[in-house]
């Protein structure tokens, strides 16, 4: 069975570092290109960050770029986003998912239950 499940999420102030994993099981990460996603209270869910199948390259949301990092462990199948100098704003429920590229919004699959960040000011 295919599945994705992240956490690491949690209660943080202002300024402060998480780092969120995405464990993959029932396929290789190598296969497909992941993506972080996130949602917030009563926004539409938003792409975060991205890492691609083909050439390992990342991609990020201006709002979060130079404060968040993706990166991948094959040998344990699992996708991290690193969070540092977390902002009020940043609050969401955080997922992955298997992209169809780092360019569209196509998912394989449905959304897990996420893993809830809250940033407090």
């Amino acid at each position: 069975e295919v599945q994705l499940v992240e956490s690491g999420g949690g209660l943080v102030q202002a300024g402060g570092s998480l780092r969120l994993s995405c464990a993959a099981s029932g396929f290789t990460l190598d296969d497909y290109t992941i993506g972080w996603f996130r949602q917030a209270p009563g926004k539409e869910r938003e792409g975060v960050s991205c890492i691609s199948r083909s050439d390992g390259r990342t991609y990020y949301a201006n709002s979060v770029k130079g404060r968040f990092t993706i990166s991948k462990d094959n040998a344990k199948n699992t996708v991290y986003l690193q969070m540092n100098s977390l902002k009020p704003e940043d609050t969401a429920v955080y997922y992955c998912a298997r992209r169809l590229d780092c360019g569209s919004t196509i998912i394989y699959g449905s959304w897990g239950q996420g893993t809830q960040v809250t940033v407090s000011s």
